[in-house]
């Protein structure tokens, strides 16, 4: 496979001010690589972020949805929506979750590791990098939503009132073939301050069945991506082909998730901050869906929001959440997303913006070297106690 992921090395992603030698990144990478905890990774960095960011742990053929889960998309149509949340639990009592859910935190720590050998390589105990955030915020404060079906596309208003009184706007991702789209709300959403994309196709699992049908089918997403003035797609049920995907005329995808064993295609790419895949910017979602928190986990809090939270903020990264208006109809569901925003809403330290305002800002810190973009300020990195600490 095309290594798609090479622009995120790790040179790039700390974006240091004067940046060390290329030998002194390529020691520091061999030495920081044992943090993964991966047996098939290598010095070769590119080999890294093919097994992490483009799930190459998985094996060749973790794009591929198994017999089984075919023939459930095939039926799935007919199966009241009812029952699907008791298939879902009856599949996950199978999943192993420790050590890698909610929080895999094997990157992050690879990433700092890397950091330190840096500094200990330089004989130094501080240098400078450019700010992940703006205004030196400590992390991102992102909100998606897809509406699966009409109901879900009926219930959009009332989700938009409560996270605009509450000063937060967020992303609705539509489904272009599949109900009837009301396109005043569409409308009336841009005008708001939201921002609107696109999901899947037509939201019957069948979008990656094969490369032939796959490429007619993106003929017709990037159709309706310009119709819409979109630049924003995330695939329906996170069904994914990193690839195949790079016909999409789309600034920022929303398809993959740092971890996730829940998913038809579980998995993840590790990452809890926005990466590059190809010619678009991936925004990945790191904190668990609505539905599998409320519906399969049976939670009646945003616990395990809050919690990753933390872990995010600790490392400067991404928050970012997919819920649903088709299950926020529900009031358990609302309830934990109603206390979820409102505790945020506490925070002060998170830049909250739209997925495609954090896709344009990824790739300005990339190259604002090159722009003198004045909005990307710099952050300083200290060496205590052998450890690496960010004063912003």
């Amino acid at each position: 496979m095309t290594n798609l992921w090479t622009t995120n090395q790790p040179g790039s992603f700390w974006q240091c001010q004067p940046n060390p030698p290329d030998e002194v990144w390529q020691d520091a990478i061999y030495k920081a690589i044992p943090a993964l905890g991966l047996p098939d990774a290598q010095s070769d960095m590119d080999t890294v972020l093919a097994l992490t960011l483009g799930e190459g742990r998985f094996g060749s053929d973790h794009w591929k949805l198994g017999p089984l889960t075919r023939i459930y998309y095939l039926v799935k149509s007919i199966i009241p929506r009812s029952i699907t949340p008791h298939l879902r639990r009856l599949y996950n009592r199978r999943l192993k979750t420790e050590g890698i859910w909610p929080i895999e935190s094997r990157y992050a720590y690879f990433l700092w590791e890397v950091l330190r050998q840096v500094l200990m390589l330089s004989d130094s105990k501080e240098l400078t990098i450019k700010g992940f955030w703006p205004d030196h915020n400590r992390f991102a404060f992102v909100l998606t939503h897809d509406i699966e079906t009409a109901a879900g596309q009926e219930f959009v208003e009332v989700v938009t009132d409560l996270e605009e009184n509450l000063g937060f706007r967020s992303l609705f991702n539509f489904v272009p073939e599949s109900y009837k789209l009301n396109y005043k709300l569409l409308d009336d959403l841009r005008q708001r301050g939201f921002e609107v994309g696109i999901h899947g196709l037509r939201h019957d699992g069948r979008l990656f069945d094969s490369k032939p049908a796959f490429m007619q089918k993106a003929s017709r997403i990037n159709q309706y991506l310009k119709e819409w003035n979109a630049v924003g797609f995330r695939a329906e049920l996170t069904h994914r082909q990193p690839e195949w995907m790079q016909v999409l005329e789309i600034e920022y995808d929303l398809s993959f998730f740092d971890t996730d064993p829940f998913e038809p295609i579980p998995g993840g790419t590790m990452s809890i901050w926005p990466f590059f895949t190809g010619h678009f910017v991936e925004l990945p979602y790191t904190l668990v869906q609505d539905y599998t928190l409320t519906s399969v986990l049976g939670e009646t809090s945003p616990r395990i929001w809050l919690e990753k939270v933390e872990f995010i903020e600790e490392y400067h990264g991404m928050a970012l959440v997919n819920t649903h208006p088709d299950y926020l109809k529900s009031k358990p569901t609302w309830d934990v997303y109603e206390k979820f925003l409102t505790a945020m809403k506490k925070h002060d330290c998170y830049w909250h913006a739209l997925p495609g305002e954090v896709a344009k800002w990824w790739k300005s810190r990339l190259v604002s070297s090159e722009t003198g973009d004045p909005d990307v300020l710099f952050s300083k990195v200290l060496l205590e106690g052998g450890n690496i600490r960010i004063e912003e």
